[in-house]
């Protein structure tokens, strides 16, 4: 007498657990290379052939499809997000750093995320680094280390005017007049955000210069005291 064979004909076969999973990798890795390839596309729209950046000339026609102009703030932040090196120029490393960080793949997206960038840099701890990149970024020379006046008092103006109008206006003020010094460093440019954090204004009753504020603040509030005796 033959012995009935225990395995049931048509069962099913295993499940594949890891089946679905690896599906799901392969759609979101699809979806990250299209989303690259819009970016790299984005790039190459407004890149110098020859150089293979986005030069000022493409920065501006760029800003002029994103309906912002080129002296925008917020383009700044771009720059920041992308940590670009190089005033004026963008590398396609940096341009893909900055739009995946966005999820902008697009102009429309881009004009969309101006107002979270604009959140994510006011952050306390963003915005101090903000603040010292922007120093950075108008360093346009090898081994230059300090600004000249005129480019301090425009930086100052267009990463400190909305938040500190009032010190602003007068630190602007001061360093226009004033003789002691023709450029500004790093250390000096980072205590007037410090300044403008800590000191109540246009008070001054808390500022105490043996703090190790830099000379020229010691000398702005000298200045300022003398205007209002």
């Amino acid at each position: 007498m033959r012995r009935s064979s225990t395995r049931k004909s048509g069962s099913a076969a295993p499940a594949n657990p890891s089946g679905s999973s690896d599906a799901y990798r392969s759609a979101s890795s699809k979806a990250v290379s299209k989303e690259v390839e819009r970016i790299d596309s984005l790039f190459y729209a407004y890149a110098d052939a020859s150089s293979g950046m986005i030069d000022p000339e493409g920065i501006e026609s760029f800003c002029s499809d994103l309906e912002v102009d080129y002296t925008d703030v917020r383009i700044l932040m771009l720059a920041w997000k992308m940590k670009a090196e190089k005033q004026g120029y963008f590398t396609l490393e940096e341009w893909r750093r900055g739009l995946k960080a966005l999820h902008a793949d697009t102009i429309s997206k881009l004009k969309k995320s101006l107002s979270e960038l604009e959140k994510e840099v006011a952050r306390p701890s963003n915005f101090s680094d903000f603040f010292s990149y922007s120093f950075r970024y108008c360093l346009t020379e090898d081994k230059q280390k300090c600004i000249d006046i005129e480019s301090a008092c425009e930086l100052l103006e267009l990463v400190l005017g909305s938040q500190f109008r009032l010190q602003v206006n007068k630190v602007i003020e001061y360093l226009k007049c004033q003789r002691d010094y023709k450029v500004i460093n790093m250390d000096q440019w980072t205590s007037f955000l410090r300044f403008c954090n800590e000191i109540n204004f246009p008070s001054l009753d808390n500022y105490d210069e043996e703090l190790a504020w830099p000379l020229i603040l010691d000398n702005f509030v000298e200045w300022m005291q003398g205007k209002q005796s």
